[in-house]
């Protein structure tokens, strides 16, 4: 297959809904996941070489990873979107962070999608991260398509690998594609559905430049170049494959229960048409969203969406924010009103864009499974939703009980004001949560993961000119407190203002020291819950 040039994504309009294809790429950090995203983007023609934009004519930078602190640790800290279009197939890729500290984003982002692709280092198989983020697919019954990794390298065996994924995660599979050899006896992949050799005209293991059409496995073409004992294990892995494992079934594959696996090696191009082109034919358009009281259908007439994102600071020379808008129905035009649930006012949505990472083009229309941005001055928040009239709220988008408290020191204190303004625009993003105490003035910021904290040092440097640390709190985690009886909470709350905040919706939150202290209060107050989680539904704003 040729790689053939995205049209431009404004003249994606033209394209139906059923026509888009919404996905994430999820992984355990150093599987590959970037390099991954990045020939995603070059086989769809949306870049023409790794790290460069086709953007105006003008050779631009074309890293997923777009702040400079992701460029300077070259890890990815925050979700971005990049849409392009191949072949009459509208993609929006959702490319994830994968370290764990930055986890609760990606639960985020997996809201607004409708597959991902799960990468997987061959040499390591199944790790925490990745078996963490698979178990949020299946909740939500994501479709997974998994991409083994780096068989370039030496790594476990293919049947090994297979085995693990469905012993590990319960999951039937069905491999695509085999590699012809690892490591150092690379030659390629082999496409034993439709009988093709993907290798290199060059050296052995080289770049993938050719596909070569085979009549199967006693075709010259692999027996002429390929090692007699690579061949062997070649053979060895088709015949067991085509008896151990089911054919893929597409209705098992969109219900989660079956995980096509494709081997390659994402540097040197190898699996990624294949990818691309089974999202292409195999992949599940828009499905219908929970909301409260029913199922937005994507085919209703009506445009609806919901905000699972906010992006402080994409441009720091306007100080803008952006939400990242799903679209669950209807046809967006630029310029139509929407209601905006939350605060049961209209807003005119008069510039919305596309994104490409940093890159953006104004949308004139979009479709459901599109992700809009829409510039806003702080109105809009993460959770909300946007209909063209209807009082309903997209449900699902989930909140966490931080795993590491801090007390906030700033550095110069003429800057309070900067500084709680940068603490709130992070806090939008979802990068940290931050608390109030009842009793003090100094805020708690809450993370999941400590690096989450040295992001938050450089972001307010870099973006809001403050410098900032933090001192050790008494307290380790935290928990939403409910009950069913108001005053049952008032007086629970009272009792303990000492150990008592509230979060940036002003939702009661408990600080504890211990986990055993957990236990030990949770025990004496019988009608009070405490949350590890909450939804992010803002219904009682209205």
């Amino acid at each position: 297959m040729s790689v053939i040039d995205a049209e431009p994504v404004a003249k994606a309009s033209a394209i139906p809904y059923e026509n888009r294809r919404t996905f994430a790429i999820i992984s355990h950090p150093d599987a590959g996941k970037t390099t991954l995203t990045e020939k995603l983007l070059l086989s769809g023609g949306a870049i023409r070489a790794a790290g460069q934009v086709r953007a105006r004519g003008e050779r631009r930078r074309a890293r997923s990873d777009w702040m400079k602190i992701e460029q300077e640790r070259g890890i990815s800290v925050s979700s971005s979107v990049m849409t392009f279009e191949r072949d009459g197939i509208v993609f929006n890729l959702l490319d994830t962070p994968g370290h764990e500290d930055f986890s609760e984003d990606t639960y985020r982002t997996l809201t607004a999608v409708d597959a991902a692709i799960m990468v997987i280092d061959a040499a390591k198989g199944i790790e925490a991260q990745t078996r963490k983020l698979f178990e949020v697919c299946r909740l939500r019954d994501i479709p997974i398509i998994t991409f083994v990794n780096k068989i370039d390298r030496e790594g476990r065996h293919p049947l090994e690998a297979l085995d693990e994924i469905q012993e590990a995660l319960a999951l039937d599979v069905t491999p695509m594609t085999w590699p012809v050899g690892m490591g150092s006896d690379f030659f390629g992949v082999y496409d034993w559905k439709n009988k093709l050799f993907r290798t290199s005209s060059g050296d052995r293991g080289g770049p993938f430049d050719t596909v070569k059409p085979v009549t199967g496995l006693d075709d010259e073409q692999l027996t002429g170049v390929v090692f007699d004992r690579v061949m062997e294990e070649l053979t060895e892995n088709v015949e067991l494959g085509s008896e151990a494992y089911p054919e893929f079934d597409r209705e098992a594959f969109l219900e989660g229960h079956m995980t096509p696996v494709f081997f390659g090696s994402a540097l040197r191009d190898y699996g990624i048409d294949e990818v691309i082109s089974f999202i292409a034919r195999h992949g599940p358009s828009p499905h219908s969203q929970p909301a409260t009281g029913r199922r937005i259908l994507p085919g209703e007439d009506k445009v609806s969406g919901f905000v699972f994102k906010v992006q402080a600071n994409m441009d720091p020379k306007h100080r803008d924010r952006i939400a990242f808008v799903r679209l669950c129905s209807g046809t967006f035009k630029r310029g139509m009103k929407l209601k905006h649930v939350r605060a049961s006012k209209q807003i005119a949505v008069t510039a919305p864009i596309f994104f490409f990472a940093e890159e953006r083009e104004i949308a004139e229309t979009a479709y459901p499974g599109d992700v809009i941005g829409i510039p806003n001055h702080g109105q809009l928040r993460v959770g909300d939703t946007l209909t063209e009239g209807e009082d309903i709220h997209v449900t699902g988008l989930p909140a966490f009980a931080p795993e590491v408290l801090r007390r906030v020191r700033l550095s110069d204190t003429m800057r309070v004001k900067q500084m709680r303004q940068g603490l709130e625009d992070l806090a939008e993003e979802g990068l940290v949560q931050i608390f109030k105490p009842a009793i003090g003035s100094n805020w708690i910021v809450g993370v999941v993961g400590v690096l989450q904290l040295d992001v938050v040092v450089e972001r307010l440097r870099q973006e809001y000119s403050t410098e900032i640390g933090f001192d050790a709190v008494q307290y380790n985690t935290a928990r939403w407190v409910e009950a069913d009886d108001d005053l049952v909470l008032k007086k629970f709350l009272e009792a303990n203002r000492v150990n008592v905040a509230n979060d940036r919706d002003d939702k009661p939150v408990f600080l504890f020291k211990s986990a055993w202290e957990v236990n030990y209060i949770s025990e004496k107050n019988p009608d009070i819950r405490f949350r590890e989680t909450r939804e992010i539904v803002h219904t009682d704003e209205m």
